[in-house]
């Protein structure tokens, strides 16, 4: 691959994943579907990608470095999102960080309006799919191509 190709697959690539975002956005602002606390944190690293992929664009130092930097964060981030299908699916339990809140008889009137208000969706609920797929498991499935591309990249920068 040639450095011009590689630029031109980030190009791509960055616009794929400002897609994913507005996707995200819009589903939930637009198509009124709330989001759990996994969905909100598999975001990350799309947004930390963006700022690698144009760290990249205008700074060229240390691009295998960013590369490998890329690949790792889509590892991890397939990784929540298979937690977070694992949880749909019953294989895991909720964690801490999705799991609504408990009502116990310990609480005042107004700390018990407060939590209602709040409206907590869990983590385990599908509320969305598109051609069958939950959302946690699309975005697995395109945290690991993601990955794959980025690895690819790293091992083959030094033929360029």
């Amino acid at each position: 691959m040639t450095k011009k190709l590689n630029k031109k697959l980030l190009i791509s690539i960055l616009v794929f994943i400002f897609l994913i975002l507005i996707s995200a956005y819009i589903i939930e602002y637009n198509l009124g579907y709330e989001p759990c606390n996994l969905c909100i944190y598999e975001r990350i690293p799309y947004f930390f990608s963006i700022l690698l992929i144009s760290k990249i664009f205008f700074n060229d130092s240390y691009e295998r470095v960013t590369l490998l930097i890329l690949s790792l964060t889509f590892i991890i981030s397939s990784l929540l999102a298979f937690y977070h299908f694992g949880i749909e699916q019953g294989f895991f339990k909720e964690s801490l960080a999705c799991e609504t809140r408990k009502i116990t008889e310990n609480l005042s009137k107004e700390e018990l309006l407060s939590q209602l208000e709040q409206n907590v969706v869990s983590c385990k609920d599908v509320s969305l799919r598109i051609l069958g797929f939950s959302l946690a498991s699309i975005n697995t499935i395109f945290s690991i191509i993601l990955s794959a591309i980025f690895a690819k990249l790293f091992i083959s920068y030094d033929k360029n």
